[in-house]
């Protein structure tokens, strides 16, 4: 989605230990592909990747993400580099289906390299995202959700330390495509139709909501907690 069509303000959105910037192809792409290719796994529960070339990656983010806006995440911790002189990019997030006139949004295409797994930086970018969503001179917005596949306990717990409350689960809702011979994406455990392929297995999602209501009752100080966390 271009900063056009989103319809709300693309300014970085940065705290003292991360910044969220509008993700760009000539910037951050390379970076992006080089830290993701050798991890196949990153993609294990989404329903595309992982991409064989930089240029792979470019198409499916143009052209399949339209409803999207997507960040690249800077860790300012690290020392500054080529790419961004207040830190390291470190992975990115992305607000999915944004509508201006039912006042929602979805975070997702939530990708954090290895090297910033268990750190601060997940934390503080969903943070920075639900606060930019729901807080005061912010997008104004009624509600957030979050979708995760059924079996990717890692992500429902991310969500649900954010303060975001299970609200249902879809029963086969993404097919995730594998490609053959390189078995990486992660389904049901369902048995599949029988006319269909093995490389062609079927996503439960887990759906999550975090509304202005939830914000303004406690889910504003559980994210400010959070985000505040050294350990």
């Amino acid at each position: 989605m271009s900063e056009e069509a989103f319809n709300f303000p693309t300014h970085p959105i940065a705290n003292v230990r991360a910044k969220l910037i509008p993700f760009s192809v000539d910037h951050h792409a390379e970076e992006f592909f080089i830290q993701t290719a050798p991890h196949p796994e990153l993609y294990a529960h989404m329903p595309f990747g992982p991409f064989s070339s930089k240029a792979e990656f470019i198409f499916a983010l143009t052209t399949q993400t339209r409803n999207w806006f997507t960040y690249a995440i800077v860790d300012k911790t690290r020392p500054p580099t080529a790419i961004d002189n207040e830190g390291q990019l470190a992975g990115v997030i992305a607000f999915l289906d944004t509508s201006p006139t039912h006042l929602s949004t979805e975070i997702g295409f939530v990708v954090i390299f290895p090297a910033f797994h268990r750190t601060h930086v997940t934390t503080n970018a969903v943070g920075l995202m639900l606060q930019f969503a729901l807080g005061d001179g912010g997008m104004g917005l009624r509600r957030v959700q979050w979708k995760a596949s059924a079996a990717n306990a890692a992500s429902i717990r991310v969500a649900e330390r954010m303060g975001f409350r299970r609200e249902g689960l879809l029963r086969w809702h993404f097919v995730l495509r594998d490609q053959p011979g390189a078995r990486v994406k992660v389904g049901n455990g369902q048995p599949l139709p029988p006319v269909s392929p093995e490389t062609l297995v079927g996503r439960d999602t887990v759906v999550l909501g975090l509304c202005w209501d939830d914000w303004e009752q406690a889910a504003r100080e559980i994210v400010e907690a959070a985000m505040a966390r050294t350990k």
